[in-house]
């Protein structure tokens, strides 16, 4: 029998036909990729999944029992039918298969086995789509007990790798996977009472009672813990073995804040000092600033700016969107103010101004002429290139993978680093993903503002309320204000979503299309008497860069009363005469997407109103998703709700920029104890073997664990 190692290749442990279709199906790799791979549950051959619970349009692999099976000949067609229906005791489903009547043999009244397919419905009946199916062995022919109360592993499955093929695959790895080093150091799995590796991983896949299975997952979860914390605390130290420029403040800076025409929050100057202090330090910041959204991060972050250009050092601040950028531009020029912004010169640097635009940006950002600068991706090019980059700021960190980061901040000498984050982060989170982050939070907001109300428009059970809904816009319109449409699709016929649209994605619960795009409700409005005299204009990801900023213009000037738009109007985007935001399909979006939606209006003295329309029927996870956003304005707590709704790894979905998920086993909702502790660890572990040389199990499961990827969706430094 061979033996194989973690870091041994698929293709040579299972054949490269299969090793080809676990890397299609799950991106993996190697024997460790596979073998990482954990069980989602375990099922019993004496216990039967609930039936009518199942979702439809779901894959589910489920443990039934078959109740009937026949064979009928079409009507219309060729051929004949088989129809095996199976059951839990209490719901049943139909399994449809055509010119198989091979099956009959196997699929009798009594057997029980695993089931999986496409959930559907048809003619009322619970049916299942492409089922495919492995029939338990005759429990005859075995301790019927042992056999009912072993665990059969269900593994996350998709429509061509069956759970059942999983298992096979696993087991063959497994009967020929050699030792295992230990990430753990003994004294640590000894005191904590864990598992060897070796045992761990069998134990995981191949339980033969519920306790083997439930000590794995303790011992994997604290694999996972540690590996990750270490990881992060590792690219702390990487950062603070650099030395850095010191920029210390000066005239630019007294200047600003002279003309500033109000005063800090408190928090404004407390966060802004401890940057201040960072950028005179020994090693380059490294610093997550999150708050509200209008809690004044932008002013932040341009203070540290001009600190960073009174020694003739540049900033760069990236942003996600062309909108977003031009937006940021625009701002950081009003708040520079007509003396300030001609020596610092504020230049913007996308990827779709024209070739001679671009050229003249790109001579100002070469030369230090522009010590600010402002872009999208294009700020990564090979052919941007800067004088002195002192600064980088990343502007909503999550739209953004960590090696583009580090891209930008290769452009200069072991630049400062300022993260931007208008979703706030729960403690957990922000040790698992930004732990090698210094975070300070913004919690007080500027006074002055008028605050803005929530109501949710449920039209499945009020279907009246939708005509009331664009009512409420034109009174507001007629009141001399503004309002937002947002849609979750470009088009929902076709259910285009948009570049920058994140939120189009059925979350949990969610109606299952789109109702309406940009397409239909400018339609809509268009035919709305109550419209005739509104100016409405659409704005989505798709526009050409000059026709989105020429429409943000008219909308910031007043020239356009009504903004239909997909959530490229997400963040940043500053209207104070906007008072009201219609939200569109509200259950697809997630609750702190809803959020930063929601900070669009009620920037002003203007007070805001959004509305949050949705077909979704309480009770259920997307209504109380939207709900939850409508019963409070406090982004930290809903942040905390968030993730007690979404409870999975989930959580960490818009951290990741659509890298693979981080989170295996550990659940930051129910973990956090587990986290807390493998923080510490690693800490300790650290302090006395920097380099990892005595603990060369960690030093192997990090490398495998966390590559480039891991980091992006991991490290966000």
């Amino acid at each position: 029998m061979p033996s194989f190692t973690l870091d041994s290749r698929l293709d040579g442990a299972v054949g490269g036909k299969t090793a080809a279709a676990l890397g299609r199906a799950f991106d993996m790799r190697t024997v460790g990729d596979l073998l990482a791979h954990y069980p989602r549950r375990y099922a019993l051959r004496g216990e039967l999944t609930p039936i009518r619970s199942l979702p439809v349009g779901e894959n589910v692999t489920i443990v039934a029992e078959v109740v009937r099976a026949g064979e009928r000949r079409m009507k219309n067609r060729n051929g004949s039918l088989l129809e095996v229906v199976i059951s839990d005791g209490q719901g049943q489903l139909t399994l449809t298969f055509f010119n198989q009547s091979w099956r009959l043999k196997d699929l009798r009244p009594g057997r029980r086995g695993i089931f999986s397919g496409k959930v559907g419905e048809y003619r009322g009946t619970q049916q299942f789509a492409h089922p495919d199916y492995e029939l338990f062995d005759d429990e005859s022919a075995v301790d019927a007990q042992a056999y009912a109360n072993t665990p059969i592993p269900i593994y996350p499955a998709t429509a061509s790798i069956a759970s059942w093929q999983l298992k096979r695959i696993v087991d063959l790895v497994l009967d020929g996977l050699g030792p295992v080093d230990d990430p753990l150091p003994e004294a640590l799995r000894l005191r904590h009472g864990l598992l060897p590796a070796r045992e761990a991983i069998e134990r995981i896949h191949r339980p033969e009672h519920k306790q083997q299975a439930d000590a794995a997952r303790r011992t994997l979860r604290m694999h996972e813990a540690i590996v990750l914390q270490t990881a992060l605390l590792q690219q702390r130290q990487l950062v603070r073995m650099m030395s850095a420029t010191r920029r210390p403040a000066g005239a630019l800076l007294e200047r600003f804040d002279a003309a500033l025409p109000f005063d800090r929050t408190a928090d404004q100057v407390t966060v802004g000092d401890r940057i201040a202090a960072d950028l005179v330090g020994d090693w380059p910041m490294n610093r997550l600033v999150q708050g509200e959204v209008g809690s004044g991060k932008t002013l932040v972050a341009l203070r540290a700016m001009l600190q960073v250009a009174e020694s003739g050092g540049q900033s760069a601040l990236i942003a996600p969107t062309e909108v977003l950028a031009a937006q940021h531009l625009r701002t950081i020029a009003r708040m520079l103010g007509p003396k300030l912004a001609p020596e610092l010169m504020p230049t913007l640097l996308t990827g779709q101004l024209s070739a001679a635009e671009r050229r003249r940006a790109s001579l100002r950002v070469a030369s230090g002429q522009a010590r600010i600068v402002v872009g999208t991706h294009a700020l990564l090019s090979e052919t941007t290139t800067f004088a002195d980059l002192g600064l980088v700021v990343v502007d909503e960190q999550h739209r953004f993978g960590v090696e583009q980061r580090e891209t930008l901040r290769a452009k200069g000498s072991s630049p400062h680093a300022l993260v931007l984050t208008a979703t706030p982060i729960p403690r957990t989170v922000a040790m698992t993903v930004f732990g090698d982050l210094d975070v300070s939070t913004i919690r007080t907001m500027p006074t002055g503002r008028a605050g803005i109300e929530t109501f949710v428009a449920p039209i499945a059970e009020k279907p009246a309320w939708f005509s009331r809904v664009w009512d409420r816009v034109a009174e507001e319109v007629a009141a001399g204000r503004q309002a937002f449409v947002v849609c979750a699709a470009i088009d929902a016929e076709k259910a285009v979503g948009d570049d920058a649209d994140v939120a189009a994605l059925p979350l949990e619960g969610a109606t299952q299309g789109p109702r309406w795009g940009v397409v239909q409700v400018a339609d809509l409005l268009a035919r709305n008497p109550a419209f005739d005299q509104i100016r409405v204009a659409t704005l989505h990801g798709k526009m050409p860069a000059d026709e989105k900023d020429a429409i943000m213009r008219a909308y910031s000037a007043g020239d356009i009363d009504v903004l239909v738009a997909t959530t490229v109007i997400e963040v940043g985007v500053d209207v104070p005469n906007a008072s009201t935001m219609v939200i569109l399909d509200a259950d697809r979006f997630g609750v702190s997407q809803l959020h930063q939606l929601r900070g669009r209006v009620g920037r002003g003295t203007v007070p805001g109103l959004c509305l949050l329309v949705t077909e979704a029927r309480a009770p259920s996870p997307a209504r109380e998703r939207v709900e939850a956003v409508a019963r409070t304005i406090d982004g930290f707590e809903l942040a905390e709700v968030d993730l007690t709704l979404r409870g999975e790894g989930d959580v960490l979905g818009d951290a990741q920029s659509g890298a693979r998920s981080s989170l295996r086993l550990l659940r930051v909702v129910t973990d956090a104890d587990l986290i807390a502790l493998a923080r510490e660890e690693a800490e300790r572990i650290l302090e006395a073997d920097p380099l990892l040389d005595e603990h060369a199990g960690l030093a192997a499961a990090i490398e495998r664990r966390v590559g480039i990827q891991e980091r992006a969706a991991l490290a966000k430094s």
